[in-house]
């Protein structure tokens, strides 16, 4: 089917693309950032497992009406966008709602003072309501069992309804791009006791959502399921609901429904469940004294897991549910190389599966070049069509330079060159487009961006609103626009892929590598430093011109290693101001900044992955005080935030104002490189430096934040070797103990440091 999909996406003429779409399309960020009149999803119950997922209010439910995101998706159409349950008509009240497991929810609602047609009254808190829904992708299926527990002493007759309800919008509709369907939605029919409702695309693709009910309904109208059910004192009942979904050629619309009952919940339920404990058997774990750390280590790998997704036989993170459920490459990269230290697998099947959608032409439509690492790849109608460019897109500035950093990176966990082996001819490409996308005039030698497709993003780096790259005096950057961080990632590219070059016996090409890092590195400070602020400058823009604004940005800078020490000192003692720095986190823009807003996108707002990387920077220029205060804030946070689970981006008001993070409310959780960044923090403050060709690894520096006194790592992977390690604060230092050792490794110690940092919530 994914053959299908994208041969179909590359036959379309380019010009009946939707003209309308034109000024909102195209942006991953870009696009949700101007899609508010979405009503929040900040406290959406996510279940997914693999390509199908289903977000609903706390309650279970999802809006009959409205414009909301919830519902049930499967590539990239929600198939279901209505879907509720009522006692005699009456809106169930919510006790507690849990998804801490990724593929599984239960949640727990009772009745208020409900009256019967016959006249009768049900006390409040009579009736205990549990769902138990599980989302189980083999089968395509979402399947709710439903226990009504009857806790008065009189029988109750209780009439249930159950609407459900499918439009089968794009996933882009749904984020405002379009208001009508392309295809044709056909009415709800009835097949026994299944209702299916069924939308023929454009693309030849048929699909359709069955919804089964046990037992049968009563009586059936449009898209309702009406029951009676009859509950003694005591009795409990279980009703059931799978909702099916299906894609297939429209020619083959008669064989599409399925009336199976499936198989049971439970068994669903242990399958999905051992394949999670196999997950994180492969991962290196976490056990201290801070109760919080190891749930928020475990809750990080879990939600990696459930955001694991396949293409092409590879899989890899999906960016975040829902907007971001596919491969994008800056994403993937950046999850892939966080969560190097607890498994290298991910890493090696996300390098090969971008490498397979490696740019190989010129084409404006998808941003594309020869070398280039694409963005983002969609499967749905309106890729089918060539509504979109991302079939896929190409319109990032560092997903290339990242890729070659994780290259570099995996082989130095594993000590094994044949990914470099496999993947050289990728990585000559790579490094052919980065010498050839650099500006021109005054940007020349800088990865700078100039969008050339009318449906593309117009900032390309990983704050890619329309609004995100901007002057001190409020007006935005234009293009062409380099940004500081992506100048470092180039840097970090040649420089640690320069190694691997050298390793496979290549000193000449590692040699040059490193000479054109170091001279970009000397033309760098010198451009983009600003010295009356302090701070390296958001980016360069056309003819030069700095965009003179203090941004986060120039903590991914301090990441790459291209700042000088005394300018990387600066910038660090910058970051940490009261304007900068919330409380939990570095703020994407400096609360002094004309457009600082606190809930702009990428004006003012918190991310955890930027933070993550910029606690690596504070470290690797010895400011050890600040990773642990970045690691101790965004701890902090997670306790505020449903199912302990860090977003995609929070809103940037002090911790001082509200005393608790602020939502952000379309933010996407779980969010791989949200999931990915308590495990950097902790291999940034542990002070991990793997160098499996060598057979060792260097523990420099490490450091136990103020809120844990010892920390237990296990099963830590370097090259072939396999290691348990106790770190355990000692006065004012840490020590380092190896607790079991299999195969053959050196474990270097450098100075250990204790650290005063402020306890975490919740310890």
């Amino acid at each position: 089917m994914a053959e299908q999909k994208r041969a179909a996406s590359g036959t379309q003429d380019r010009t009946k693309r939707a003209p309308s779409a034109k000024d909102t399309a195209g942006g991953r960020k870009q696009t949700l950032n101007q899609s508010a009149m979405l009503g929040s999803i900040a406290d959406a119950i996510v279940i997914k497992d693999e390509s199908l997922f289903f977000l609903s209010h706390p309650d279970g439910s999802v809006p009959m009406s409205g414009t909301h995101g919830f519902g049930l998706y499967y590539h990239d159409c929600r198939f279901l966008d209505g879907y509720e349950m009522q006692i005699a008509d009456t809106k169930l009240d919510l006790l507690v709602a849990s998804a801490a497991k990724g593929y599984r929810c239960v949640i727990e609602l009772t009745n208020p003072e409900i009256k019967l047609r016959d006249g009768t009254n049900v006390p409040k808190e009579t009736i205990g309501i549990t769902f138990e829904r599980i989302i189980d992708d083999a089968r395509l299926t979402l399947r709710d069992v439903v226990t009504l527990h009857n806790c008065g002493q009189t029988a109750v007759d209780l009439p249930i309804t159950i609407s459900v309800q499918s439009h089968f919008d794009a996933l882009f509709a749904v984020r405002a791009m379009r208001t009508k369907p392309i295809g044709k939605l056909h009415q709800p029919i009835w097949k026994g006791d299944v209702l299916e409702t069924a939308y023929d695309g454009k693309d030849g693709v048929r699909r359709v959502l069955t919804a089964r009910f046990d037992p049968s309904p009563a009586t059936k109208d449009c898209n309702s399921a009406h029951l009676n059910i009859k509950l003694e004192p005591r009795e409990r009942q279980q009703v059931r609901v799978a909702l099916a979904v299906s894609e297939t050629a429209a020619a083959t619309a008669s064989k599409t429904t399925t009336t199976e009952p499936g198989p049971d919940v439970g068994d669903i339920a242990r399958r999905l469940c051992a394949s999670a404990d196999e997950w994180m058997r492969e991962h290196a774990t976490v056990t201290s004294d801070n109760q919080l750390l190891d749930r928020e280590i475990d809750r990080s790998l879990r939600d990696l897991r459930m955001l694991r997704s396949k293409l092409d036989g590879h899989e890899y993170f999906a960016a975040g549910v829902p907007w971001f459920v596919t491969l994008f490459g800056r994403d993937s990269i950046i999850a892939s190389l966080q969560t190097l230290a607890f498994e290298t697998g991910m890493a090696e099947q996300t390098l090969r599966l971008l490498a397979r959608y490696q740019g190989t032409k010129v084409d404006d439509w998808r941003d594309e070049a020869p070398g280039k690492i694409m963005h983002e790849i969609r499967v749905g109608e309106m890729a089918h069509l060539n509504e979109i460019p991302q079939t896929p897109y190409y319109g990032s500035i560092d997903a290339t330079p990242l890729f070659l950093i994780l290259l570099a990176r995996q082989c130095a966990w594993t000590g094994d060159l044949a990914l470099f082996n496999d993947l050289r001819d990728n990585a000559e490409r790579a490094l052919s487009w980065m010498a050839k996308c650099g500006g021109k005039k005054e940007l020349a030698g800088y990865l700078a961006y100039e969008s050339k497709s009318d449906m593309g993003l117009g900032n390309q780096g990983w704050k890619d609103s329309g609004d995100a790259i901007v002057n001190a005096d409020g007006s935005l950057a234009e293009q062409p626009i380099a940004l500081a961080e992506v100048q470092g990632y180039m840097y970090m590219a040649k420089r640690e892929i320069a190694e691997l070059f050298r390793r496979a016996g290549d000193g000449d090409r590692a040699d040059a590598l490193c000479r054109e890092a170091d001279e970009l590195r000397a033309r760098f400070n010198r451009d983009f430093w600003m010295e009356d602020k302090g701070i390296y400058a958001l980016a360069l823009q056309c003819g030069g011109k700095p965009a003179d604004v203090a941004a986060s940005n120039a903590g991914q800078v301090l990441w790459s290693g291209i700042a000088d020490a005394d300018k990387a000192a600066r910038t660090a003692e910058r970051l940490m101001q009261d304007d900068m720095f919330s409380g939990w986190g570095v703020r994407t823009l400096s609360t002094q900044a004309a457009r600082y807003n606190p809930i702009g996108y990428h004006l003012g707002t918190v991310w955890p992955h930027d933070n993550s990387l910029i606690a690596a920077g504070f470290r690797r220029y010895g400011r050890e005080d600040a990773s642990c205060r970045i690691l101790t804030g965004m701890l902090e946070a997670t306790v505020h935030f449903h199912n302990e689970r860090l977003p995609e981006v929070f809103a940037g008001f002090s911790a001082d104002d509200y005393g608790v993070p602020v939502h952000y409310p379309n933010a996407c959780h779980p969010q791989a490189w949200a999931a990915g960044s308590l495990p950097y923090l902790l291999d940034t403050c542990l002070g991990l430096q793997a160098d499996a060709f060598a057979r060792r690894l260097t523990i420099a520096r490490s450091m136990l934040p103020g809120f844990t006194t010892w920390l237990e790592l296990k099963r830590l992977r370097v090259g072939k070797a396999n290691v348990d390690l106790c770190f355990r604060r000692v006065g004012t230092g840490v020590s380092v103990e190896v607790t079991r050792l299999d195969g053959e490794l050196d474990v270097r110690v450098e100075r250990t440091t204790a650290t005063s940092s402020p306890k975490a919530a919740g310890t």
